[in-house]
């Protein structure tokens, strides 16, 4: 009887070897790798979504201003001024005041803010007031104005640029005026405007009526000077300071829009805030 072969035992497997454990420092180098390749990717989209948007915005512009212009703007920007006008209008109140202030709050010197319409020279013995459509016509002088009940305001005078100052007030309310000396028919508007017509603004006559409309002759406890609009000028801290005419010569009630200097060079009509 032969005996069974003998089988060798199989050689035993090597023991794995784990891979070395990386150093701090390769472990930030692989880190900031990473981070270079991601921040690439989003780079790269980045200027991609960012070229579209500029694209688009490009071609955007372009066509707004190629448009047809009324009132020196192009027609798009035209009815979104035309849209902020019936919401100031359907937002006003006579009850809505802008806020007042405590005398010692003025800003000294108080600003000087605009010149248009005032190279006229004037004599201010001799000033008169023009008033148009009432029952006859009017021509009033600094002591008819006073002769009214005089009112006083401390308020804020905003800029459509931005800035604003706060101004003590003296004068008359264009409503007492208009109570007076009413027109001879009702109206929608009231028009005011500089000697010679160099600087022209409209008021629709709700805002003409309102109780802080004020026709002033005294900034901050003084009369007024020649560049703050002397001797008459309009207070109307519910509107920006491009509503707010000095050196007043004429005020004409009317039932048709009255021209605006600045509405016809691209600004909102009603100017309100």
């Amino acid at each position: 009887m032969s005996e069974d072969p003998v089988v060798p035992a199989p050689a035993p497997e090597p023991e794995p070897v784990s891979p070395p454990e990386p150093t701090a420092e390769e472990l930030e180098a692989a880190n900031d790798a990473l981070v270079d390749k991601d921040l690439r990717r989003r780079t790269r989209r980045g200027f991609i979504v960012a070229g579209a948007y500029a694209a688009a915005g490009l071609a955007g512009w372009k066509w707004l201003n190629s448009r047809a212009r009324e009132g020196d703007v192009p027609w798009p920007y035209r009815r979104v001024l035309e849209f902020n006008e019936r919401l100031w209008g359907d937002l006003y109140s006579a009850s809505r005041l802008s806020p007042t202030f405590d005398p010692s709050r003025v800003t000294r010197p108080a600003r000087v803010n605009g010149g248009i319409g005032m190279s006229e020279s004037y004599d201010a013995e001799n000033w008169r007031l023009a008033i148009e459509g009432a029952a006859s016509p009017l021509s009033l002088t600094m002591d008819d104005l006073r002769a009214l009940p005089q009112r006083e305001m401390t308020t804020e005078f905003r800029c459509i640029e931005g800035w604003s100052t706060i101004a003590h007030w003296t004068g008359a309310r264009l409503a007492d005026l208009i109570a007076k000396f009413p027109p001879r028919e009702a109206v929608r508007y009231v028009a005011l405007e500089t000697p010679g017509r160099g600087y022209y603004v409209g008021l629709d006559f709700a805002s003409a009526m309102h109780p802080q409309t004020l026709l002033a002759w005294a900034l901050n406890g003084e009369p007024l000077t020649w560049q703050h609009g002397a001797p008459l000028r309009l207070a109307i801290p519910i509107k920006y300071g491009v509503k707010n005419i000095k050196r007043i010569a004429t005020i004409r009630y009317t039932n048709i829009r009255p021209a605006d200097y600045w509405g016809e060079r691209g600004y909102d009509w009603h100017c309100g805030h």
